[in-house]
């Protein structure tokens, strides 16, 4: 994973057992199966293949055998293949290859809840919300709104809105709550935006009525 605008390192996990020198060796980098991303040819750097959107935007420790990607966006997501070949009498055999998945990863807003209401809130009376959350990736797994009043929080997952930006590729999210205006008790409303898996979830200010 590496959040967006930011370096992402790619590990070939090549132990080099052997200690073989890199003079001897051929490291390469592609994406999918085009796409030529880093080459070190015989222990040097090497540009003539290089897919045009990779050129200078690579860097290879050759101590840990990672790759950093430079300024990683939406559009560096996918799998990267690191293949190693040893020249041996003349001729190049392959002797590692490894892979791994890129994720981007941008960060939401804190999500902020507002009225759809002018004047006076009177009991029993309908109370729209909305809940709003801007700029993340990737696209979350849902909004929940926490209702809490006398002890007692109540969850109501509704639908929630979602929109990608034609360009940027980051999504803004919404869910709109309409509730009966709680008579008597002060009740606190938050919501609640689940990013899913490791990400964990964003909560708003909490509106106090």
């Amino acid at each position: 994973k590496s959040f967006l605008n930011h370096t992402a390192y790619l590990s070939c996990y090549f132990p080099n057992s052997q200690k073989t020198d890199i003079k001897d060796l051929r490291v390469f980098w592609q994406k999918g199966d085009m796409e030529v991303v880093h080459e070190v040819y015989y222990g040097q750097e090497k540009h003539d293949n290089l897919s045009p959107k990779y050129i200078n935007r690579t860097r290879m420790d050759m101590d840990k055998w990672t790759l950093q990607l430079l300024n990683a966006g939406i559009v560096d997501e996918g799998q990267y293949r690191c293949i190693i070949q040893h020249r041996d009498k003349g001729s190049a055999k392959v002797i590692h290859t490894s892979e791994c998945l890129l994720h981007i990863i941008a960060n939401y807003s804190q999500p902020e809840i507002a009225w759809l209401h002018t004047g006076e809130l009177k009991p029993s009376k309908y109370l729209n919300l909305t809940c709003s959350s801007s700029g993340g990736y990737p696209e979350p797994k849902q909004m929940t709104w926490l209702i809490s009043h006398e002890n007692k929080t109540s969850r109501l997952t509704h639908h929630m809105d979602v929109s990608q930006d034609a360009v940027t590729k980051l999504y803004n999210v919404t869910s709109k709550l309409n509730i009966t205006v709680p008579t008597n008790t002060r009740t606190n409303i938050s919501c609640l935006l689940h990013l899913g898996g490791q990400l964990g979830s964003l909560v708003s200010v909490p509106l106090g009525i």
